[in-house]
């Protein structure tokens, strides 16, 4: 299914694949959008560390600016990271 990640064993990534092959399709998407959402808010909490006189807005624009071109961008938001 996937390359196994170095610190997993064989025996536990065979586990984690048996998992995931028997989630439904809704079931997989669902949790690629928690882990999706988990992600963007360690990221954020680290942009809040990195920049704590930051408003809300800015954080969100340095978080898009890992995703979004830097053109795009700055002229969507006039936004430079």
């Amino acid at each position: 299914m996937s390359m196994r990640p170095g610190d997993t064993t064989p025996e536990a990534w065979a586990i984690m694949e048996e998992g995931i092959r028997k989630m439904s399709p809704a079931a997989r998407v669902r949790r690629s959008i928690d882990l999706t959402i988990l992600a963007h808010r360690f990221a954020l909490a680290r942009l809040r560390q990195l920049h704590p006189d930051d408003d809300e807005r800015t954080l969100r624009l340095r978080l898009a600016a890992r995703y979004i071109d830097p053109a795009i961008l700055r002229r969507a938001f006039g936004f430079q990271a």
